[in-house]
């Protein structure tokens, strides 16, 4: 059985280590759906602030829930001979 992170980490969402403002979470979520970093923060805030109160509760939960670039392991790609 995977954990979260593991789970996370394979379908790309990821902290990344550069790009970061604060805990990296828009960052990742920017990487992942194709954005760059600041139009994914903006879009970030914009849907919190849809619902009052949202994001002292979201943000926190992503940044544990989605694992870091540095801990994320990644396989060497195979050599082909």
């Amino acid at each position: 059985m995977s954990t979260i992170h593991e789970t996370l980490g394979r379908d790309g969402l990821i902290r990344p280590i550069d790009g970061r403002v604060l805990g990296g979470v828009c960052a990742g979520l920017g990487r992942r759906f194709g954005l760059d970093p600041w139009p994914a923060r903006l879009l970030f805030l914009l849907l919190l602030m849809v619902v009052p109160g949202s994001q002292i509760i979201i943000y926190p939960i992503l940044w544990i829930l989605m694992p870091s670039e540095s801990s994320v392991w990644h396989p060497a790609p195979a050599s082909r001979q």
